[in-house]
């Protein structure tokens, strides 16, 4: 298979690897622990559902490995659906990834560092209108000062990645590097000054006790939950852990920039994926040393209000204020806001080089295709920020993250799935890397990602057909690109 293609391969082993964690670590980690706690309602299932969340992960990251040394160009997982099935699969995958997965998570993560920058700058809110088109049903359309700081920095990032994948490498290893660091000196702080006995006593005490905990206009009602409900509860709260540890394989997007990309990417994967998921749960053990799983709704101090209802769902400022008194706040939302700015990085280099790939293909805007003076996707990239940003603009983005959370997984396991394919359908095919401990490894991914796809279809219907919607849109799309393409 050969690729067109212009693009300057300088993203070394580190600045991959800095990819894959700074993609995967925005500010998920530092709320969902709350979501996850009131599913499971123990600490040792908070701590299995994310052990099972990184072994998954992992699993997929290997996997992916040897799909990416064995097509190491731009586009990534778009490329590797396309050579498996057909240009229709790639397209779905691809038509689903702009108009919500990359984008919504884009207008997520951007707001996300709004909000957090709100903490420090009052001024910075979502109820601080500029100007207000109006409200339809839950969601209020116009332009705030919180959503319009959401938009500088997707253009701001937007504006650096177009200036040369030099400088959106530097951006992101920086960023990378210090939030990794900064969550690292978290850890130890809480290890060594802030674990809490008496509260490390009434955790241990409720180890294994499952309980599924409900909160509706303020009142909390509990049942305890015990054999197969169990698994119930941990696959529906495996939502939140799978995808603060998700866009690991945005680093498959770039593939047509990494040198030695048939060796750098499957290490990259691997030791990044690894190193996320380690911090991550060395962060909840850390939750459960200083503060209780479980609290009162109704508390006024993080202690009192557990993990399990820490306000607004912080649990990583209410593990800082705990640690480090009422400046702990303001730490953690400079945190969240440098976590959040270079997750967004990676997540905007990486995911137009996907669009750039299905334009040369003739399934996007032909435009998309070019490349500027840098040797970048320029065009892809604004596209991109344009979308990202209307999403900002009326509201709907965290909805619709919920709605692809099933599309997402379902292009996870027929990635994989195309794994098997490739095996028998390009057999001589070179393989640099194949995937360790095939074929347990894949398979486990396959059987535990389509264990929680039939959970989320059970269980949370209104998750699963809004984006089941949204995928089978593309098919007409689909249909009337290639009409176009052949009338042209």
């Amino acid at each position: 298979m050969t690729e067109k293609t212009n693009l300057k391969r300088g993203l070394n082993l580190l600045d991959s690897t800095t990819i894959v964690i700074g993609s995967m670590i925005g500010s998920g980690i530092f709320i969902v622990s709350a979501d996850i706690a009131r599913t499971v309602g123990s600490p040792g299932w908070l701590l299995v559902t994310w052990l099972l969340t990184g072994f998954i992960t992992i699993a997929a990251a290997l996997s992916y490995g040897e799909l990416a040394a064995m097509m190491p160009h731009a586009g990534g997982q778009y490329v590797y659906l396309k050579e498996a099935f057909n240009k229709c699969i790639g397209f779905l995958y691809g038509w689903t990834l702009f108009t919500v997965i990359q984008t919504g998570t884009i207008a997520a993560v951007a707001m996300a560092f709004a909000k957090f920058t709100g903490v420090i700058f009052p001024f910075i809110s979502s109820s601080n209108w500029i100007f207000k088109v109006g409200e339809f049903g839950s969601y209020k359309v116009g332009l705030t000062t919180e959503n319009s700081l959401a938009i500088i920095s997707i253009f701001l990032l937007t504006w650096i990645n177009t200036r040369g994948i030099a400088t959106g490498k530097t951006i992101q290893n920086i960023f990378t590097l210090t939030k990794a660091i900064a969550l690292f000196v978290l850890i130890l702080l809480g290890a060594f000054l802030g674990k809490n006995i008496s509260i490390i006593s009434q955790n241990m005490s409720s180890f294994w006790n499952a309980s599924w905990t409900h909160v509706k206009d303020g009142v909390v009602t509990t049942e305890n939950i015990q054999g197969l409900y169990i698994l119930k509860a941990i696959s529906v709260a495996m939502v939140g852990s799978l995808f603060s540890a998700d866009a690991w394989n945005n680093i498959t997007f770039t593939a047509g920039e990494v040198i030695n990309p048939k060796k750098n990417i499957p290490l990259s994967l691997i030791i990044g994926t690894s190193t996320v998921i380690f911090l991550y749960i060395l962060v909840n053990i850390i939750y459960l040393c200083v503060l209780p799983l479980h609290g009162d709704i109704s508390g006024i101090d993080p202690i009192s209000r557990g993990i399990q209802f820490a306000t607004n769902d912080r649990v990583g400022t209410a593990a800082a204020e705990v640690l480090l008194g009422n400046s702990g706040a303001f730490l953690m939302a400079s945190l969240i806001m440098i976590s959040t700015f270079g997750c967004n990085n990676g997540i905007i280099l990486s995911g137009a080089r996907v669009y750039y790939a299905m334009a040369n293909d003739g399934l996007f805007f032909k435009f998309a295709s070019k490349l500027n003076k840098n040797l970048v996707p320029s065009n892809a990239l604004f596209s991109q920020a344009i979308w990202a940003s209307l999403l900002c603009l009326s509201g709907t983005y965290g909805d619709l993250l919920d709605y692809v959370i099933f599309a997402v997984l379902l292009f996870y396991v027929l990635t994989i799935i195309g794994l098997f394919v490739l095996r028998v359908k390009k057999p001589n095919m070179e393989r640099p890397y194949k995937v360790l401990g095939y074929p347990f490894v894949p398979i486990s991914y396959i059987f535990f990602a389509f264990s929680i796809l039939i959970s989320l279809l059970i269980f949370k219907p209104s998750y699963t057909w809004p984006g089941l919607f949204i995928v089978f849109l593309g098919f007409p799309v689909y249909y009337l690109w290639k009409s176009r393409n052949k009338n042209s």
